[in-house]
């Protein structure tokens, strides 16, 4: 079963990312991306766990366009 997740969470993700390689990763930015992954999965019915490895999967090691 695929992992769903929303541009919003993609996007926050992102943001922590950034913050992160810049070594600038706040609590605040962590624990509201954190939040978030918790929602989504319990909104959705999906393991939190899979949710925030397939998010960081995203984010940190998106594919190379096929072109």
């Amino acid at each position: 079963m695929a992992i769903e997740l929303t541009d919003a969470l993609i996007e926050l993700e992102r943001a922590a990312w950034a913050e992160q390689r810049e070594n600038r990763l706040t609590l605040e930015t962590a624990v509201g991306v954190q939040a978030a992954i918790t929602a989504h999965a319990e909104a959705t019915g999906q393991s939190r766990y899979e949710v925030e490895r397939e998010l960081k999967r995203i984010v940190r090691h998106p594919e190379p366009d096929a072109g």
